[in-house]
């Protein structure tokens, strides 16, 4: 569709969806420019706004509201940035138990449920309103942007939650070219099925390819192994989302597709959270997120150090999301965005807590230590390592040319040179490496706790 065509009708599918997005566009797309300290009043008034919401409405938020004697200055409109600490963090456990007593059914617009099986594949049941759909959508809007991509403009999702697999049919499909949007499902990466993506592709000619990094550089690795030269000459991004976008995976897409990558951090329960800038930096949606970074005694952490994300969702209004403890790990910068804007700066998204494996002796190393042993090995197609404790470590492989008892070797001596010689290697060659329940390739899962040592671990 010819781009003012697909936006017209995006802007009527959401008036018609009472999403108030290209508004809230328009909006971001001035208060980017506003100053820090004005953005962060802007986030006061909006987190006072939120509590309210969650004082009147949210059983559960509400008690602890009142337990850390703040109902007085949310009545009032006057909690500071500051005095979000007074509160205690939740946690996913938190919201999974208590759904009834966080979720406000009368938001106006309508709450509608979500439940996704997240990393673990442990489902977590919550509640959004069409704000937080207008907001996601508004932010990712202005994001593209920043590269040059306008609303309505081609592009391409190798996408797989559920809640966009669960209407497959012609009118869904139909939508979808009305909007230029093409959507291919991460769910089904067969060989065979990577090749008629990569035609798709082809054929579609997207301005921006979206999708998880994992399932990208998997498409961009068959590609150099089908020694497919891609000709996609208006495509001006590829932004990654999902899970960390490691140094080896961005060089791959990057020369593989022959455009910039951009990744993007966010989660279905806390929303779209930030995303890379042409400049390299990765910059909050300041307007819709308050992001703090804790360490293992909830203590806050300086610029540049290490921690856990909690998140304040500004925009969760039908279930309120306060000081929300995500398990990623991350480090703000103390640096301004260097395109002008006054939104705060994430110096790096290290992972999650389970993208950390730990030594027999204690020591925590970030995944890529395992990675990086995994990938030195010929003969290797795909790969997945699972920490089950200190001492053992599952290797899940996808054999490819070269895999044999050489190789097998040198999987065991470089993963027990990282973690000890005690290390139990157990490896297992499979046909193919099933994704987890939310659609991603992960390359490491660790099931040993971190306990207070995410600091060195991000070292």
């Amino acid at each position: 569709m010819i781009p003012w065509f697909a936006r017209t009708v995006y802007r009527l599918q959401e008036a018609a969806m009472h999403r108030p997005t290209f508004a809230m566009l328009a909006e971001l797309e001035r208060t980017q420019w506003l100053t820090r300290e004005a953005i962060e009043a802007l986030q006061a008034r909006r987190l006072n706004t939120l509590l309210q919401t969650a004082l009147d409405h949210s059983p559960w938020h509400a008690e602890r509201i009142r337990a850390a004697g703040l109902e007085a200055a949310v009545r009032a409109g006057a909690v500071t940035l500051a005095d979000l600490a007074r509160l205690p963090t939740m946690d996913k456990k938190d919201a999974r138990d208590n759904v009834e007593r966080l979720v406000w059914r009368g938001v106006p617009g309508g709450a509608f449920r979500y439940t996704t099986g997240g990393s673990s594949g442990e489902p977590l049941i919550f509640h959004f309103g069409r704000a937080r759909q207008a907001s996601d959508a508004a932010g990712r809007m202005r994001a593209r942007r920043w590269w040059s991509v306008e609303p309505g403009e081609r592009e391409a999702y190798l996408w797989g939650a559920p809640v966009e697999l669960n209407k497959t049919d012609r009118i869904k499909t139909l939508r979808d070219r009305l909007v230029n949007q093409l959507v291919l499902n991460a769910f089904a990466m067969s060989p065979a099925r990577m090749d008629e993506y990569l035609d798709a592709l082809a054929a579609w000619r997207p301005i921006c390819l979206y999708g998880y990094a994992s399932s990208i550089a998997l498409l961009a690795a068959h590609a150099e192994a089908r020694s497919r030269r891609l000709r996609l000459p208006g495509l001006r991004v590829v932004c990654t989302t999902g899970e960390p976008l490691y140094p080896h995976q961005r060089e791959l897409i990057g020369r593989v597709f022959g455009a910039p990558v951009a990744n993007e951090f966010g989660s279905r329960d806390i929303g779209f959270t930030a995303h890379e800038a042409p400049e390299g930096q990765m910059l909050l949606m300041s307007e819709s997120h308050i992001v703090e970074v804790l360490d293992a005694a909830g203590r806050p952490v300086a610029p540049g150090e290490a921690g856990e994300a909690v998140i304040t969702g500004l925009a969760s209004l039908a279930q309120p999301f306060v000081r929300y403890r995500t398990g990623d790990v991350l480090r703000l910068a103390a640096a301004p965005a260097a395109g002008g804007q006054g939104l705060h700066v994430i110096a790096e998204v290290a992972g999650r807590q389970t993208d950390f494996v730990v030594a027999a002796d204690g020591r925590v190393m970030h995944a890529l230590a395992v990675i990086y042993v995994l990938r030195a090995v010929p003969g290797i197609a795909q790969f997945k390592c699972i920490q089950h404790a200190p001492d053992r470590m599952e290797v899940q492989i996808v054999p490819a040319a070269g895999w044999g008892d050489a190789a097998r070797a040198a999987v065991t001596a470089g993963l027990r040179e990282r973690l000890g010689e005690a290390l139990r290697v157990e490896l297992n060659v499979l046909e193919e490496i099933v994704p987890e329940a939310s659609g991603k390739h992960r390359y490491v899962v660790s099931h040993v706790p971190l306990a207070d040592a995410l600091k060195q671990a991000a070292a």
